[in-house]
């Protein structure tokens, strides 16, 4: 239960990232907040869109998901719900892989990091350790 609650807890921290970085790509923001690393420039690259929406977007879109996952799982009905455990592990796994990823274009393609991002990045390798400690305790109930 626990870990269900980290998650809800992580993704409702990453959602806040990803809309603010959504809101400063679609131009409801100025200029963005970035005490280290070149965030403007990543964010300006061509690769900071897919299917002609912001990346952040997509991030905020998975943040949401995983929240509602999560929040969903701490009902007494699903608290023991095996097929939430795996959605959760699935989508979070599959967003550090994209991460990791996108973390890669920052290092060697754009040659510029962006804090946002890589805080985005954090926050979803622990939303993975977290669905997997959560997948864990499933399978063992």
């Amino acid at each position: 239960m626990r870990a269900r609650q980290a998650i809800a807890l992580l993704a409702l921290a990453g959602a806040f990232v990803a809309l603010y970085l959504t809101l400063y790509k679609i131009g409801a923001l100025g200029q963005l907040s970035c005490s280290v690393g070149e965030c403007e420039t990543v964010n300006l690259s061509r690769w900071a869109t897919f299917l002609h929406l912001p990346l952040a977007a997509w991030g905020l879109l998975t943040y949401v998901a995983l929240f509602a996952l999560a929040v969903t799982g701490l009902q007494e009905r699903y608290e023991d719900s095996r097929a939430i455990s795996r959605a959760t592990a699935a989508l979070a796994g599959w967003s550090v892989l994209f991460s990791a990823y996108l973390t890669y274009l920052e290092l060697f393609v754009i040659h510029a990091i962006c804090i946002w991002c890589v805080t985005s990045a954090c926050i979803m390798t622990l939303l993975f350790i977290a669905s997997l400690l959560d997948l864990r305790r499933t399978a063992a109930s």
